[in-house]
C-alpha cells in the first residue's frame, strides 16, 4: 500500500481538501511531528490536542445558569439543558473572575473591558486611540505550535459590522469587537463571512489564486470538491473499507458546507441599518452560528489548525431574536432590573446561545480521532463571557463552561467551584496541556487552576 502523508491534501485545479484523520496513515507519516515519544501538543496516543475559546455577549441569568451538584454528578441548569447528551464531557466552573473587567478608575466601559480583557487578562488603555491591551492566550499558543499545522489559528466571528474610533464610553471599538491579539496593540481581526473561511480554508494558492481560483468555479458553477474528486477516486482504491467510509463522509460533510453557503448567496443582499451584509452571510442567525461551528470543526477534523477563536457576537451586543420570538435588543434586556417578563426573555437567549454550542460539541464527539478517541475527547474548549450579571455589570463568578477532557487529563462531566480565582490561571492549564512549556504568568494569573 501507498504510505499517505498526514498531511496530503485532495488536490486538483485550483483546490485543495485537507484530510482527515484516518487509521490507514502509517503512523510515522501521519504525525510529522518533529518531536520523538510524545509531540508538542498531542495526546498520549499521539492525537494532536485542539483549543477553542467561544465567547457569547451580555453575562447569563445567573440563577438559571448554574446547575447543582447531586450525590458526585451536577443537574443540569435550565439553560444549561441543551448539553444533556455531551453533559459527561462538559465541566462547569464556578469562582472564575475577570478582575481587570472591573471598572476602578476607569468609570463606565464593561463590555468593552469584558470582552478586550477576557483572553488577554490585562488592564486595557482606555482611549479610541492609543490601543494596549495585551496578547491573547490563543495568540500564546499558537506561538508554540502554530507552525505543525497550516493555519497558526483561526478567528471567526458572527459580527458582520467592524466599527473604528470609539465604542463604549471612551475605549477603542478594536477591544470590543476582538478578543484574540497577537500583541498589545495589534488584534487578530476576525472573520465573518463563512464563504471567506471557507476558501481560506480550502482554496489553493496564494490569495490573489485564491480569488481567481474562486471566480472559475463561480463562473463554472463547480464545487471545490468538483476540482479534487479524480483525487479522490484514486485515493479510496488505497484505502482500508473504514477509512473510505470516513472519506465519503467527511467529502459530504464539506458538500453541505458549501451548499448551504451557496443558499445563503444565491438571495439578494439585504440591507440592515444602512449596513450591507457580506455574500455568504445567511439571513439566520442560526445558520450563520451554525456554520462557522461547522467551519471550526472541519478547521480540527482536518488538522488544519489546533487554535481558534469565535466570537458569537461582541459584549454589549444588542441584536434581537426573531428566530425565537424575543422581541428587543439582546444589551438593552440585558439590564431588566429583576423585571420576570424581562429575565425570561433573557434566559431564553442564554439558552439558545447554548443550544448552538451544544450541537457544535456534539459534531466533535461524532468524529473519531486519529488515535481512536474523539475529537471532543482530545479538545479543551472554553465557552463563556466577560460579564457575569449583564444588568449589574460584574465580572466576578463568571459563566464559564470547559468542554473536552484534553486527551484525557481533564476531569469532566462535574461542576466544580475554585472559589473567586483568576480566569487566567484556567488558561495557564490549557496551555500547559496544548505544549506551550514553562508559562510561569499570564495575565493577572496566580498559577495554574488545580482541580480541573
Amino acid at each position: 500500500m501507498r504510505t499517505l502523508n498526514r498531511r496530503s491534501f485532495l488536490r486538483g485545479t485550483g483546490a485543495a481538501i485537507a484530510l482527515p484523520a484516518l487509521s490507514s496513515l502509517s503512523p510515522v507519516a501521519a504525525l510529522a511531528m518533529g518531536d520523538t515519544a510524545r509531540g508538542v501538543g498531542t495526546t498520549a496516543g499521539q492525537a494532536p490536542l485542539r483549543a477553542a475559546f467561544v465567547y457569547f455577549p451580555n453575562g447569563a441569568i445567573q440563577k438559571s445558569w448554574w446547575p447543582k451538584n447531586q450525590s458526585g454528578d451536577y443537574v443540569l441548569s435550565p439553560t444549561l439543558q441543551p448539553l444533556a447528551a455531551v453533559k459527561s464531557s462538559v465541566q462547569v466552573l464556578k469562582g472564575l473572575d475577570l478582575a481587570t473587567a472591573e471598572p476602578g478608575k476607569d468609570g463606565a466601559g464593561d463590555h468593552a473591558r469584558g470582552n478586550g480583557t477576557f483572553l488577554t487578562g490585562v488592564r486595557l488603555n482606555k482611549s479610541a486611540t492609543d490601543i494596549r491591551a495585551g496578547i491573547s492566550i490563543d495568540q500564546v499558543i499558537a506561538n508554540r505550535i502554530g507552525g505543525q499545522t497550516r493555519f497558526r489559528s483561526l478567528e471567526l466571528t458572527c459580527d458582520n459590522k467592524r466599527p473604528s474610533g470609539e465604542c463604549d464610553s471612551g475605549y477603542s471599538c478594536a477591544y470590543q469587537y476582538n478578543m484574540s491579539w497577537k500583541s498589545p496593540t495589534t488584534p487578530m481581526i476576525p472573520e465573518a463571512n463563512p464563504r471567506l473561511v471557507f476558501e481560506r480554508l480550502f482554496g489553493a494558492g496564494e490569495p490573489k489564486d485564491r480569488r481567481r481560483n474562486f471566480a472559475q468555479r463561480l463562473s463554472q458553477q463547480k464545487s471545490v470538491l468538483d476540482f479534487v474528486m479524480q483525487d479522490a477516486r484514486d485515493m479510496q482504491h488505497r484505502l482500508q473499507r473504514s477509512d473510505r467510509r470516513k472519506l465519503d463522509e467527511y467529502l459530504a460533510s464539506v458538500r453541505s458546507i458549501e451548499r448551504r453557503i451557496q443558499s445563503a448567496e444565491q438571495f439578494e443582499v439585504p440591507n440592515v441599518n444602512g449596513v450591507a451584509t457580506p455574500p455568504g452571510v445567511p439571513d439566520s442567525y442560526r445558520e450563520h452560528i451554525s456554520l462557522m461551528f461547522d467551519l471550526m470543526r472541519l478547521a480540527f477534523e482536518t488538522d488544519s489548525t489546533r487554535v481558534a477563536t469565535f466570537s458569537l457576537a461582541h459584549d454589549g451586543s444588542n441584536r434581537s431574536f426573531q428566530e425565537i420570538d424575543v422581541v428587543g435588543g439582546h444589551h438593552e434586556l440585558s439590564h431588566h432590573k429583576n423585571k420576570p417578563e424581562t429575565i425570561e426573555k433573557i434566559t431564553r437567549i442564554d439558552k439558545f446561545y447554548v443550544q448552538q454550542l451544544a450541537r457544535f460539541l456534539a459534531s466533535l464527539e461524532e468524529k473519531q480521532d486519529i488515535d481512536g478517541n474523539s475529537i471532543l475527547h482530545n479538545s479543551m474548549i472554553v465557552y463563556g463571557s466577560g460579564n457575569a450579571d449583564g444588568n449589574r455589570h460584574t465580572h466576578s463568578n463568571l459563566p464559564v463552561l470547559l468542554a473536552g477532557t484534553g486527551g484525557g487529563t481533564i476531569q469532566s462531566g462535574r461542576l466544580v467551584d475554585h472559589d473567586s480565582k483568576p480566569l487566567s490561571n484556567l488558561f495557564l492549564s490549557i496551555a500547559d496541556r496544548m505544549g506551550v512549556g514553562a508559562l510561569n504568568s499570564f495575565g493577572d494569573s496566580t498559577g495554574p487552576l488545580t482541580d480541573v
